[in-house]
Parts: structure tokens; C-alpha cells; sequence
């Protein structure tokens, strides 16, 4: 007995007992690696000694912890929307205090402070559909289909949840591409559905090939039952950019097989590669004709995270729904209402991203420039990423098409993999170890995000700016060197 009278007891929720598909759930961009970073930034606070003088946390892409000036414009808007004594200052200019007036207007009680409606701000999300028509060439986009959420991954997950139903072999089945984004595995294991693995070919840049859809697909469906293909485009980790062709070739796959396409979009700005052009699932569907585009069940996603804003944490997104039945949409409004509505800050933010500036308005001529500017020093870093990379034996690199990391492959002495078997690490978790401790990179393990069997590599975001980046790719050269030395 306690000395309040109370029967001693264990705790209720305890590691045997809690939700065994949690245990289930890793995200590697905020893994283990993460999490030793963080103690060393710790530890040279306090004045430990250490090889270096600063953790360079290279493995996660958020622009602005990487030293990316916010665009003046957006952040402009969003000061006004949160203190609106700033309209009557003169030195904000008229188009941000009539986008933020148009914001607040649509707000009860005229504050971002209030709630929204679940689905979004009406008058946002109707700017968000002729944000997509145009980027479509004036394919209709309906705003009744559009979904504001807390950055892309909020509406996924929702999406996700949506279509994972059934028991053992009739368990709901979700393609996804190895390498992938470490959201879509854990949240299939939070779930509990099943992840089917579709790879993404290294040897032609990462390329996506519907052969390989219908060999994980067939292997799939002797033991649960398939109904989702995601695709992320631009890739990450990878860094491609799908062909207009390859686009085509996955829709039609959908329709045969009868499977919901989710389209990951959020790094659509971000393509580099001079040969290569974002096209969006949306807007191949509708130009391949009515037999798909009135039949295919489409839901696309975007950010304010990514592309030149960088904006991750106002965690800001929307999704587009095409072909959904009518009766499973009033479930995903049903769905979203429970968690009220997404910040309307991030709201906010996003109606300024898809109706930012125009040729006739007094931010234009700043906005283009900050924007291009960031966009171009992006280009120059992939660029540089990958020419670097290809000079150290034993690391190979293929061209950062689009998106913001890159995902090379390394190569690793048999001694290095024998003695990470032996620590129950994988190899490349070893080498990323190793690199943090006598560096300060942080770098995220290939096998955090999936790779064929005996290959191994890193994601490495490109944002540090150009100067810190030189850095970061010089000390990994050299680590690899002594790495290899090591071990040989």
C-alpha cells in the first residue's frame, strides 16, 4: 500500500501494451543521427572539445535554418495580417495591405486568430484553383476540390487514412518509390497497411520504369490488396524529374489496375536541369482525354515549405481532389473537421504564394528578383553538389535534376560492413555515424529512406549557402578518404 492508501500498481500505458503499429513507425530525417546532433550541439556549448565548431545539420530541407532570407513580400503580407495597425504604415507597400485586408476580411472577426472553415478560407482556396488553372494552361480547377491543410503531409496522412482498410491478405496495399520520402513508410506503419516497394532505377538517373510497377504490384497482391500508387515528383531523396512520358505511362498503369494516384508535388518550382520541365499529374491526365481524366481518381499536393519559399514552418499546404466519389469527399470533409482547421497563418502564406505580385504592382519587380535568385542559387549548388561528389572515389552522384537534396551512392570497405553487421547498425548509418563525430555533418543513411539490397548511400540537402555547401562537400571528401583508409 502507498502511503495515501492507494494499491501500488504499474502504469497503465506501458511499452507491451500501447498501439503496436506506433512502435512500428521510424522517420529517419529525424532519426537517431538527428538526435546525437543535437547532444553535440549541446556538449560544445558547454565547452567540450571537438574536432569542429559547429554542427552543420545537413540532413533535413528546411530552407531557412539553412540561412534562406525569407521573400520580403510574403513576409510583408503576413505582418499585416497578424498586427493590422501596420496597414495605416506608409512604408508596406498597397498590393501587400490589399491582399492582407482581402485575408483579414475573409476572417471572422476580421483575425487570423479565428478559426476557418475546415476545408480552408473560401476566398483562398479559390485563389489556390486559379493558381492551379494557370499553372495547367486553363485546365478548370474547382475550389470545392481543394483542401488547405498543415503543410502537404497533414492532407496525406488524411488521404492515407482514407483508403487503408481490411484484414490480413485483403489489407490495403500503397506503392510507394525506394528511395522514399521516411512520411509515406511511417505512416503506413501507423496504419498498419501494407508498403509495397517499386525502385526507382540509379542507373538512369533515378528514372521510373512501369515494368518495375507491375512486378512489385503482381508480388504484391498474393498478400494484400493494392489500391494506391505514390508518386513524388520532383524525387526526394533522389532528385529527378519525371518525363512527361513516364507521367503518362503511370496513369495509364493506374487506370488498368485500377489504383488512386497520389501525386507529391511540393518541389514543382524547383527543377534545374536545363532538359528537364515539371508537369503536373493533373495536367497530363485532362490532355490524355476523357477516358482517363473522368475516371482516374487523382489527389495532388503542395506546400509552402519547399520551392523558393521555404517556408516550413507556418506549415502551410493545400490538395487538389479529382474523380473522388461524391460520397467519400463528404467523409474527407467530415475527416478534416475534427481537427478544426489548419493555422490560418499557413493560410495566409499560401494565398500569397498563389497570387503573389503581378507585372502591374509595385512588389513585382522584387518579388521576381528574390525569387529568381534564390531558385538560381539552388541551380548553381545542385550543380556543384554533383560535380564535387564525382571527383572522390567512391562516391557517385547522379545529376540533381530538381527538388533539394541529392542521394549518393557510396561505396564501403568490406571491413566497415562487417563491423556495423556486428554493432546491429547499418552500414551506411555507420559511416553517417562517424561522419557526425569527427565533422559535424549531419547527414541522414540511405537506408533511413530504402535502397536495393548491397548498395548504400546519404541524403545531403543543397541549402547551406553557397560558401558553407564549398565547406560541407570538402569535408566529406575527406572523411570518405580516411573512411576508406580506415577500413581497408
Amino acid at each position: 500500500m502507498s502511503q495515501n492508501g492507494s494499491r501500488c500498481r504499474g502504469k497503465v500505458l506501458t511499452l507491451d501494451n500501447m498501439n503496436p503499429y506506433v512502435k512500428r513507425v521510424e522517420y529517419a530525417v529525424r532519426g537517431p543521427i538527428v538526435q546525437r546532433a543535437v547532444e553535440i550541439e549541446k556538449e560544445l556549448k558547454e565547452g567540450v572539445k571537438k574536432p569542429f565548431t559547429e554542427v552543420i545539420k545537413a540532413n533535413i530541407g528546411d530552407a531557412h535554418a539553412m540561412g534562406q532570407r525569407p521573400i520580403t513580400f510574403l513576409r510583408q503580407v503576413l505582418a499585416l495580417c497578424c498586427y493590422p495597425e501596420l496597414l495605416k504604415d506608409d512604408r508596406f507597400p498597397e498590393d501587400a495591405k490589399k491582399r492582407a485586408q482581402r485575408i483579414l476580411d475573409a476572417c471572422g472577426g476580421h483575425s487570423i486568430g479565428a478559426y476557418s472553415a475546415s476545408q480552408g478560407i473560401e476566398c483562398i482556396r479559390q485563389d489556390v484553383a486559379h493558381y492551379i488553372e494557370k499553372r495547367d494552361g486553363g485546365i478548370p480547377s474547382n475550389p470545392d476540390n481543394i483542401y488547405l491543410s498543415t503543410g502537404a503531409s497533414d492532407a496525406i496522412v488524411t488521404m492515407l487514412k482514407l483508403l487503408v482498410t481490411g484484414e490480413g491478405p485483403t489489407r490495403t496495399g500503397m506503392m510507394i518509390s525506394i528511395p522514399q520520402y521516411p512520411l509515406y513508410s511511417a505512416a503506413l506503419a501507423d496504419l498498419g497497411a501494407v508498403q509495397i516497394n517499386y525502385y526507382l532505377d540509379e542507373d538512369k538517373c533515378w528514372s521510373l520504369d512501369v515494368t518495375e510497377l507491375r512486378r512489385a504490384l503482381a508480388e504484391a497482391r498474393k498478400h494484400c490488396n493494392p489500391r494506391a500508387l505514390c508518386i513524388i515528383n520532383p524525387g526526394n531523396p533522389t532528385g529527378q524529374v519525371q518525363s512527361r512520358r513516364c507521367i503518362e505511362d503511370v496513369i495509364r498503369f493506374a487506370k488498368e489496375e485500377r489504383l488512386f494516384l497520389m501525386a507529391d508535388e511540393v518541389y514543382q518550382d524547383n527543377v534545374y536541369a536545363k532538359d528537364c520541365e515539371f508537369h503536373s499529374f493533373k495536367k497530363v491526365l485532362f490532355e490524355m482525354g476523357p477516358e482517363y481524366c473522368e475516371t482516374v481518381e487523382l489527389a495532388s499536393f503542395h506546400s509552402t515549405s519547399k520551392c523558393f519559399m521555404g517556408e516550413c514552418g507556418f506549415r502551410g499546404g493545400y490538395m487538389e481532389v479529382i474523380n473522388l466519389d461524391p460520397d467519400v469527399k463528404a467523409q474527407l470533409t467530415k475527416l478534416v473537421s475534427v481537427r478544426l482547421c489548419p493555422p490560418v497563418t499557413g493560410q495566409a502564406l499560401l494565398d500569397v504564394i498563389v497570387n503573389h505580385p503581378q507585372p502591374d504592382e509595385p512588389s513585382y519587380a522584387s518579388f521576381m528578383e528574390e525569387r529568381m535568385a534564390v531558385l538560381a542559387a539552388l541551380a548553381e549548388k545542385a550543380k556543384l553538389t554533383e560535380q564535387t561528389f564525382n571527383t572522390v572515389p567512391g562516391i557517385s552522384c547522379n545529376p540533381v535534376q530538381g527538388a533539394m537534396y541529392t542521394f549518393p551512392r557510396i561505396t564501403l570497405p568490406q571491413k566497415a560492413i562487417d563491423q556495423a553487421k556486428e554493432k546491429g547498425q547499418a552500414p551506411d548509418m555507420l559511416y553517417c555515424m562517424k561522419l557526425l563525430e569527427e565533422t559535424g555533418i549531419c547527414l541522414v543513411p540511405g537506408s533511413g529512406f530504402g535502397q536495393r539490397e548491397g548498395t548504400y548511400h546519404f541524403r545531403m540537402t543543397i541549402l547551406p549557402p553557397t560558401e558553407k555547401l564549398k565547406v560541407v562537400l570538402q569535408k566529406i571528401k575527406e572523411f570518405h578518404q580516411r573512411f576508406t583508409v580506415e577500413f581497408s
